[in-house]
């Protein structure tokens, strides 16, 4: 993989496992920030009120860079752990797996546990697709209008993604480019005298 890639889920996935009574709903999402962590959990609590569990982990972050596993009452480390496992050994991130335990009525001890929520989490992300993702940098342009061409050929060149456009005497956008790509393209656009740029606006 590139520098300026990571792998995620292309879509949420679903899956079931069951132990001794006990029933283990496995649920898998792409995410991209912890404000839709919470947004889905909310959402989960309401769809399954009645499990006794809702344990879940998730990483984000084209490093990594935020995780957290809940064991949701679950004896610690039974469950949040053993998930987040699971999203670590599948190399994913920007990815949350949360899995729905309702109790059957026999006790699974922690090592029962672990391999329950451990399994449920495996099942869940192989329901889904791995993808690959490029990371990207924003970057807000403005330039005048005789300028279009010059600007167009570089938005072919380095394949960006035009996130806003604005055409009027002064033209603004919002671009999307691959990291790798960034530093060539900022040497680019310096050279373009009627351009002007805010970085990671």
């Amino acid at each position: 993989m590139a520098e300026d890639t990571f792998l995620t889920l292309s879509r949420p996935a679903e899956s079931l496992y069951k132990e001794k009574g006990s029933k283990f709903i496995g649920l898998a999402y792409p995410i991209t920030s912890e404000e839709e962590v919470k947004e889905v959990l909310e959402d989960l609590r309401k769809t399954y009120y009645d499990a006794r569990h809702h344990c879940y982990a998730y990483i984000i972050g084209a490093e990594g860079e935020k995780y957290r596993a809940n064991d949701d009452g679950e004896p610690n480390h039974s469950a949040g752990d053993p998930i987040l496992g699971q999203i670590k050994s599948n190399e994913l991130t920007n990815t949350l797996v949360v899995v729905v335990r309702y109790f059957g009525g026999t006790k699974l001890g922690v090592s029962g546990l672990i391999t329950a929520y451990k399994t449920a989490a495996a099942d869940a992300i192989a329901a889904s697709e791995i993808i690959e993702e490029v990371v990207k940098e924003r970057l807000h342009i403005r330039y005048g209008y005789e300028s279009t061409n010059e600007v167009m050929r570089l938005i072919k060149e380095y394949e960006l993604d035009i996130l806003e456009q604005e055409f009027t005497a002064d033209c603004r956008m919002l671009l999307a480019v691959r990291q790798s790509f960034y530093p060539s393209l900022m040497e680019k656009l310096e050279m373009l005298e009627e351009v002007t740029m805010e970085e990671n606006s």
